[in-house]
């Protein structure tokens, strides 16, 4: 397997002293500056732009009576988020939990808005770690703001549903447009377990085969991930059930529906993580199993072969003493005689442990 690199470090320390509501970004730059988009639209318009000034988001929004969609990527600009949210009426608790990575999956009612946190998980095909980012989506009225540590995201197929006027997400509201974001989020989680599935697959055929010291490192490298899964998605079912259970007019009674299905996929995703966190405990006690074996197997043949020179010693030793008065020890083919029991010996040996099926 590829070697493992260094995950990023969340910076808390930076935050030390300081009171509620500042904003410190503590996690890692991954972009140069950052991106803010806006999609609108509604059952019959739609339009795409990018914007570096929230006052002429701001302006281009307040004129606009169907869904906004505003994206930001990269978090290590704290003066345009700030900016921004202030422009929009978002809680400076809010903007914190923004700028704060690592957050735990949770859903916070404010009182014109909604604010969710999760992550989002992504595998990393250089080496094949799961690498995640977390997602920050504020709802207020018809406008779903969403916030990323880094561009790219897996919410392209949604965007290319709305260009093409596919499907009914252009007919619904921005509460629908939430759904269909973490809808998309959930199902990645899905995509991530089957490389999870596959990745302890590959281990358990190393580890049957060759246990050695790489395999354990992966091993243990598969564990921080199944740990790191299991703290992101086991608040995901209370998230869920907080969202659905919102009233009018912040989710429509239509939107629950669909709602209710995505709970009973979080479900299943934390059955099925729970499952895999079991199979890596399994992979720690097949690692030892084997190399117990692999120990057992390797003893097994240094027994077979010190019985074996047991008998050829004690013959040898027999007729290297230095007496006068022993049999054959003056006789022509003395010599090739003993060489002959020996051989002997070892063939009736070989035979009777092969019997015994030792061998």
């Amino acid at each position: 397997m590829a070697k493992k690199k260094p995950k990023p470090k969340i910076r808390r320390k930076s935050k030390l002293g300081l009171p509620p509501g500042s904003l410190v970004f503590t996690g890692t730059q991954k972009m140069e500056t950052a991106e803010i988009s806006v999609i609108q639209y509604s059952a019959d318009s739609f339009s795409e732009k990018k914007f570096q000034d929230p006052d002429a988001l701001l302006s281009a929004i307040s004129a606009f009576e169907g869904v906004n969609w505003i994206n930001v990527d990269g978090l290590h600009d704290e003066a345009l988020i700030e900016k921004l949210c202030t422009h929009l009426g978002v809680h400076r608790l809010s903007m914190e939990d923004i700028l704060s990575v690592g957050q735990r999956t949770k859903l916070e009612e404010y009182s014109d808005y909604i604010h969710i946190v999760l992550r989002m998980f992504d595998v990393d095909t250089t080496d094949e770690t799961i690498d995640g980012e977390q997602l920050s989506f504020i709802l207020r009225n018809n406008t779903l703001l969403t916030f990323q540590e880094k561009k790219g995201d897996v919410f392209e197929g949604i965007r290319t549903r709305i260009r093409e006027d596919k499907g009914i997400i252009r007919k619904k509201g921005a509460d629908y447009l939430l759904y269909t974001l973490l809808d998309t989020v959930v199902d990645q989680y899905f995509l991530t377990l089957e490389n999870f599935s596959e990745k302890i697959e590959e281990l358990e055929f190393a580890l049957l085969e060759n246990p050695n010291k790489e395999t354990l490192n992966s091993v243990y490298e598969l564990r921080r991930e199944s740990l790191s899964l299991r703290r992101c998605v086991y608040p995901l079912r209370e998230m869920i059930n907080r969202f659905e259970k919102l009233e009018e007019p912040i989710i429509n009674k239509e939107t629950k529906i669909y709602i209710r299905d995505l709970y009973d996929h979080s479900i299943q995703i934390i059955e099925t993580v729970e499952v895999f966190r079991e199979m890596v405990i399994g992979l720690l006690e097949l690692y030892m199993n084997s190399v117990s074996n692999k120990l057992n197997e390797i003893m097994k043949v240094l027994t077979i072969m010190s019985s074996i020179f047991i008998p050829l010693t004690f013959v040898v030793g027999v007729y290297g003493m230095n007496f006068d008065n022993m049999p054959i020890l003056h006789y022509k083919y003395g010599y090739y005689a003993v060489w002959l029991i020996m051989a002997l010996l070892v063939v009736f040996m070989v035979i009777y442990f092969k019997r015994k099926r030792w061998l």
